[in-house]
């Protein structure tokens, strides 16, 4: 008991610090209908002194890796077979073909312009996969290095901003190109970062559109899992982490993620839960990112240079080409 207390008291201060910035960014992005993360992520930046060796450091560190993987695991909930099913063949392959060829272009591309290869893993992904919570979950499964948590936090802003952008001008391209309800919303599911964009901007062209395009997300979600594994796979022949200890080739909270969305797609666990996990998961991701922002120095974002700025911007309008292409080909 007594161990239970000293614990709680080393790590309590922090973890507060982080869930009161998570609720202050869940109530100013409901306040101006904006993305969450980037209000936790501005917010935790702001408050970053906290982190600074103190009272609130161990539960800050905490947050932004114990907490992190729980919300990543989470994210199984959203996700059933049954979804998937719904489909047809011809959207599951649109979305399986752009979300490798989009990583696949990205790691190039990044190693093309002199940064890690990992890099490009972890924004291709983002872009790939579902913004924010894709950039953290992978996060989560690379090896440490110093440069780690400011290219994180680097590719939260980045794919938050645009899939915001997305959400305004995407809309406007489905109309201009006159397409179909169920092409509109694999094309709007297909290419919007984060989920909450994907649901505003299908929803803003109609009932159907919106219900193709939340269930295109969800697929491209569930793509999380063998790209985690395809990380821990590069982490593992690279060597490892900076201890030169190997991660497991099955991390926990992949394992958990699979797990609840077997457990979801046999009917196993109640719709009540079901939701109540999906919440619990945005909320863990929130507070997460909100620790990593209270992490990073402000001036440490200044220096990555324009660079990753166009890798972003590039791989968002590769996505969006190829995702209209393979449904101009019928593919």
């Amino acid at each position: 008991m007594n161990r239970w207390r000293t614990s709680a008291g080393r790590y309590l201060p922090g973890l507060l610090a982080s869930v009161v910035v998570a609720i202050a960014a869940r109530s100013l992005a409901s306040q101006y209908d904006a993305p969450v993360m980037l209000f936790a992520l501005l917010l935790g930046m702001a408050m970053n002194f906290l982190s600074a060796d103190g009272p609130c450091k161990p539960g800050i560190d905490l947050a932004a890796r114990g907490v992190l993987r729980l919300g990543v695991a989470l994210l199984g909930t959203r996700i059933t077979l049954e979804q998937i099913a719904a489909l047809g063949w011809h959207p599951v392959l649109v979305v399986v073909v752009s979300v490798v060829a989009t990583i696949v272009v990205s790691m190039l591309v990044a190693r093309a312009m002199g940064f890690n290869v990992l890099f490009g893993l972890l924004s291709g992904g983002a872009t790939a996969i579902c913004g924010a919570s894709a950039a953290l979950a992978l996060a989560a499964a690379l090896p440490a290095h110093p440069g780690k948590e400011r290219a994180t936090l680097f590719t939260v802003i980045g794919v938050s901003a645009l899939s915001t952008a997305a959400m305004i001008v995407y809309p406007v391209i489905v109309r201009a190109l006159g397409l179909d309800p169920i092409d509109a919303g694999v094309f709007i599911g297909g290419t919007i970062h984060d989920v909450a964009q994907v649901v505003g901007a299908g929803y803003s062209l109609s009932h159907e559109i919106g219900d193709t395009a939340t269930v295109v997300k969800l697929l491209r979600v569930a793509m999380l899992l063998p790209v985690i594994l395809v990380a821990v796979m590069i982490t593992r022949t690279r060597g490892g982490h900076d201890s030169g200890e190997r991660p497991p080739l099955l991390p926990w909270f992949a394992v958990a993620f699979f797990g609840l969305a077997v457990l979801g797609s046999l009917g196993v666990i109640p719709a009540p839960l079901q939701q109540f996990g999906s919440n619990l998961s945005t909320w863990c991701l929130v507070t997460a990112i909100a620790a990593l922002g209270m992490k990073i120095q402000i001036r440490e974002l200044t220096r990555v240079g324009i660079k990753p700025v166009l890798l972003m911007l590039g791989e968002t309008a590769f996505l969006a080409a190829l995702v209209l292409g393979l449904l101009w080909l019928g593919v």
